[in-house]
C-alpha cells in the first residue's frame, strides 16, 4: 500500500500533492475512496520502478 507520506518522500512534494495523486490513481483504476493503492498500481501510473518505490516506503 502506498500512503500520501510515501508519495511525498518519493516525489519530494507535499503530502497534499500525495493525497491528490493517490486519488487520481484510484480514479484511473476504478477504485473507491476507501480502497488502497498498491505498489504495482503506483508504479504503473508513475512509470517508476517498484524497487525505487520500495526504497522510500517505511513499513
Amino acid at each position: 500500500m502506498v500512503y500520501p507520506k510515501d508519495v511525498s518522500r518519493i516525489t519530494g512534494k507535499s503530502e497534499r500533492y500525495g493525497r491528490k495523486l493517490l486519488r487520481t490513481i484510484k480514479e484511473a483504476n476504478d477504485k473507491e475512496a476507501h480502497q488502497f493503492v498498491s505498489l504495482e498500481e503506483f508504479s504503473n501510473y508513475t512509470r517508476l520502478p517498484i524497487e525505487l518505490i520500495k526504497e522510500h516506503i517505511i513499513d
